[in-house]
């Protein structure tokens, strides 16, 4: 299993224009194969007039599931340059969809394979990504005397703070690498002077 992996990361569109034709591509973070599908039928039919809808996903850490389709455009120019996109910049949990509307200009095999590929690429470059790490998640409970000063310190330091709630004491969730948890324990139990205590649950992938 990955420790980390890129994502994009938000939703948007990046637009472009090659000999007359417009290109606009989609994109938007995933989890799942079912939103990833949910997300190329929406684009689709906001732009069911477009000359194609071609689309290309990678979902999971690995990357081990990736689906593309060219669309009706020749076989091997739009959905898999697409997803090569997304697999050579190492982004997974994304979809891309690229909707273009022909402009009455052939581009050729090289040319729609460029295009397309490249409204990926363009896109992720404006839009941006995002790193996310399998973190341990641990939960610390603290007095409310001690709260404010340690979670900006947590912060500062640029541990994962997941969550606080306030009740008789204060608990503060958040990620802290495998290899690093022993040091934290230790981190901790010197911030507090021994009162806070730690509890450690499962991980899980946590955008940083």
């Amino acid at each position: 299993m990955v420790d980390r992996y890129l994502t994009v990361a938000r939703a948007g569109v990046c637009e472009s224009e090659i000999k007359r034709s417009r290109f606009r591509c989609a994109l938007a973070p995933v989890a799942s194969e079912e939103a990833a599908q949910e997300f190329v039928g929406r684009v689709r039919k906001e732009h069911a007039g477009a000359s194609h809808n071609c689309f290309a996903y990678v979902i999971g850490p690995e990357g081990r599931l990736h689906r593309a389709s060219d669309d009706g455009e020749p076989g091997g120019t739009a959905g898999t340059p697409m997803l090569q996109a997304l697999l050579g910049r190492e982004v997974r949990d994304t979809v891309a969809v690229v909707t273009r509307y022909y402009g009455g200009v052939q581009l050729g095999a090289g040319g729609l394979a460029r295009a397309y590929g490249g409204a990926v690429t363009a896109a992720l470059d404006e839009i941006g990504t995002v790193e996310r790490r399998r973190l341990v998640l641990v939960t610390v409970t603290v007095d409310h005397q001690r709260a404010g000063r340690l979670e900006n310190e947590l912060r500062a330091a640029g541990h994962a703070v997941r969550g606080v709630a306030y009740a008789a004491a204060v608990t503060i969730d958040l990620g802290v690498p495998q290899a690093d948890l022993p040091g934290f324990r230790s981190w901790l139990a010197d911030a507090t002077s021994g009162v806070a205590e730690l509890t450690v649950g499962g991980s899980a992938y946590v955008t940083v």
